[in-house]
């Protein structure tokens, strides 16, 4: 099940498509006032959003007819890779946290930044209602499409549910591990501090987590990559109420650093979390089912 060169160029193409429409041209509707700034929600208007999600629908209906005949399963990768380009450009949480030296200041930052994951899910989101609304123009089935096949609706949301609570459980576990940067024990809070991880570390342990994630879920419940895709706001939005609390803030403002957090998940921001996070969980729900082809056709 190696890959051919033809499908490389779908992958590619549709990866191109997404880095041009979001990540070059949609760039202007997202850029941080400051030139190292952190992309974020905040500097987003209503205009700009719907302007965004229009961008990453027509990213996904072009990928689609791109990546033809695997568009549905190919396209979906056309907004997470803009989403990452501006990830890629963005500055990191520690340069939120010097623009926003007080407690009271940081508390209502994280407030606002607990609930942003879901706004990049609805871009996803966008882009893969495009790569479904190309696939019923198309009237044409797709082949090789893998199905998850339930008995009854109740089996469906249960499955659906024990999918993304176990990816988000499976996730954070993963990032606290992934992203260790210089670290140190704080015997008034009870745990360990950690400084803000360097981008290439960030780029490794989010997509990694997710990864293991969606390899998990799909092996054990044969579930769908969205679950864990999802589980990059549950992930961020867990790591924020337990680990920013104010008690917790003005502690860490008044004795350490700017570049320390009291978590190592809480220094990624929610763009990094869902932009990495679905590239992991789309490359680990298919490392899981090329797995288990071996498993079951090559070991023979």
């Amino acid at each position: 099940m190696e890959l051919s060169w033809l499908m490389r160029l779908r992958i590619a193409a549709a990866a191109a498509v997404g880095v041009l429409l979001l990540g070059f041209l949609a760039w202007p509707l997202v850029a941080p006032a400051e030139p190292f700034g952190v992309v974020s929600t905040a500097a987003v208007s209503f205009t700009d959003a719907v302007v965004l999600v229009v961008l990453a629908c027509i990213a996904g209906f072009v990928s689609y007819f791109l990546a033809w005949p695997y568009g549905r399963q190919i396209a979906v990768l056309a907004v997470p890779s803009g989403l990452a380009f501006w990830a890629l450009r963005s500055g990191n949480m520690a340069g939120l946290m010097l623009q926003n030296p007080t407690a009271v200041q940081r508390q209502a930052l994280f407030a606002s930044l607990r609930w942003e994951p879901i706004f990049w899910l609805a871009v996803v989101a966008a882009g893969l209602g495009g790569s479904l609304l190309a696939e019923k123009i198309r009237k044409t089935s797709q082949p090789n499409q893998v199905e998850e096949k339930h008995n009854s609706p109740r089996n469906i949301y249960l499955n659906a549910s024990l999918a993304l609570v176990g990816s988000s459980v499976v996730a954070q576990f993963c990032l606290r591990l992934f992203t260790c940067d210089i670290s140190f024990f704080d015997s008034k809070l009870g745990q360990v501090v950690t400084a803000q991880p360097e981008l290439g570390q960030i780029i490794f342990a989010v997509s990694a987590s997710f990864l293991i994630a969606a390899f998990v879920v799909k092996n054990f419940l044969n579930a769908s990559y969205i679950w864990p895709i999802v589980a990059s706001a549950p992930v961020t939005w867990f790591a924020i109420t337990a680990h920013c609390k104010q008690q917790i803030l003005q502690h860490m403002q008044a004795y350490w650093p700017a570049v320390f957090f009291p978590s190592s998940t809480v220094a990624v921001s929610p763009l990094q979390m869902v932009a990495f996070g679905t590239l992991g969980s789309i490359a680990g729900y298919w490392l899981a089912v090329r797995y288990n082809y071996w498993r079951e056709y090559e070991l023979k």
